[in-house]
């Protein structure tokens, strides 16, 4: 018996044979374009793990009939890729699918980008990282960027029936008998990754003990052979900031449901660090002024959540998730602080008013620093109309409240006395 795992016999032979990812393959999309016209061009194609990357550039191949070599961007050498571009030569054109692209050093991206301009090599990359991010700009302009979708449930059904079916290179000449419950958690379970089902499948088909020449295969043996979840969550991925990204906009958009969802994503990834620093953002950015004291109790979940530790931890974390995302929502002190900000960095600052620099140090009198600062708790209602700003920015109004709340209807009311009595001044 081969000792190839399944997953990868079970890769497509051709774009025909290729699961999902019809926006490329299927009809009119890009690369079925490229191939039925036989001019193919150096492209990346990025997305998760197991999700079809390296079967759609050995499809490419088959369906080409070019030449088709794999090589990964950090455990193969220099020395590697000049055989394949010697292969490349003789034959015309070799295809080299070359993994973790990301990961590319500049030698040996030097080393290839002649070859690709010459077409020695169609060169597909694949990573799991953003390309914009990740990939350097030389190698990006040569080549076309394909984003690769998701797996749903249904594809990696399909996956798994074939791989049953599949005399030659699959399972189908044992005589294996699959419970429905069974078959659920393999795709269920996948999230997405086939290669984590048929892998799965594969381990529970040549485990269990065949009975009258028969491998039945329950919800218990799919289990066994598939434990955990393949969770699609890398702290260092694109998939870990799309989250976090989910999360913090579910909760300004006030869907507390998605915002439960996001928040279990990050909680079975582990990740505390992620979900704390997160809502202690969102308290402040978000929610603000409509509801201030949400930050507060908002921390006072992130210290129990600490304290606890998963899985308890997930208790105080829903509490805070659930009040967030139903809480009136401002951004108006992001907003001012940012107004402020933009003044200072475009150059706009000016000189701080004489009566209002420090006058704690000898002659500073002398200076007329100081001089003439009334102190506001000596006036009624502790305020007192003089200048603060800077003479260059005395008609810049930073603060911009919303009446769209109870406490901000109330700032916005005392903002707008304070600036009559200064504007009498």
């Amino acid at each position: 018996m081969t000792t190839q795992p399944l997953s990868y016999r079970m890769r497509p032979r051709t774009i025909d044979e290729v699961i999902s990812q019809k926006h490329l393959v299927g009809e009119g999309g890009i690369i079925r374009r490229m191939v039925d016209a036989k001019r193919l061009s150096s492209m990346i194609l990025y997305g998760p793990p197991g999700i079809g990357k390296t079967s759609i550039a050995s499809a490419i191949a088959g369906s080409t009939k070019y030449m088709f070599r794999t090589l990964n961007a950090v455990s193969n050498t220099k020395k590697d890729m000049q055989q394949i571009v010697e292969e490349g030569k003789m034959s015309g054109t070799v295809i080299l699918l070359l993994d973790e692209i990301h990961r590319l050093d500049k030698a040996k991206q030097d080393f290839l980008l002649p070859h690709l301009e010459k077409g020695t090599i169609i060169l597909i990359g694949a990573t799991t990282s953003n390309p914009y991010h990740a990939i350097n700009p030389a190698i990006r302009s040569r080549t076309q960027i394909f984003e690769l979708d998701l797996l749903d449930t249904e594809d990696v059904k399909l996956a798994v029936t074939r791989s049953l079916e599949d005399s030659e290179r699959g399972l189908g000449n044992l005589n294996i008998e699959i419970d429905e419950d069974a078959m659920d958690h393999f795709t269920l379970s996948a999230q997405g990754d086939v290669r984590s089902a048929l892998n799965a499948l594969e381990l529970a088909a040549l485990s269990t003990k065949p009975v009258d020449d028969l491998v039945h295969i329950t919800l218990d043996d799919a289990k066994a052979c598939m434990q955990q979840t393949a969770f699609l969550h890398d702290k260092d991925g694109d998939a870990h900031y799309d989250v976090m990204s989910g999360f913090q906009k579910s909760i300004r958009g006030s869907d507390v449901n998605a915002s439960l969802h996001y928040l279990a994503r990050l909680i079975e990834a582990g990740d505390l660090v992620t979900i704390a620093r997160r809502l202690l953002v969102i308290a402040y950015e978000d929610i603000g002024l409509a509801n201030p004291q949400l930050a507060t109790r908002t921390l006072n979940a992130i210290i129990s959540a600490e304290r606890l530790g998963f899985p308890e931890a997930r208790i105080p974390l829903a509490n805070a998730v659930i009040e967030l995302a139903l809480s009136p929502k401002s951004n108006s002190a992001y907003k001012s602080i940012d107004n402020a900000l933009s003044d200072i960095r475009k150059g706009r600052s000016g000189t701080v008013p004489k009566h209002l620099k420090d006058g704690h140090y000898a002659s500073a009198e002398k200076l007329g620093n100081a001089v003439g600062y009334q102190y506001p708790h000596n006036f009624p209602n502790n305020i007192v109309a003089q200048q603060y700003l800077p003479d260059t920015l005395l008609d810049r109004e930073y603060f911009m409240p919303t009446a769209n709340t109870k406490y901000e209807a109330q700032l916005d009311e005392i903002y707008s006395k304070i600036k009559s009595l200064f504007n009498k001044k």
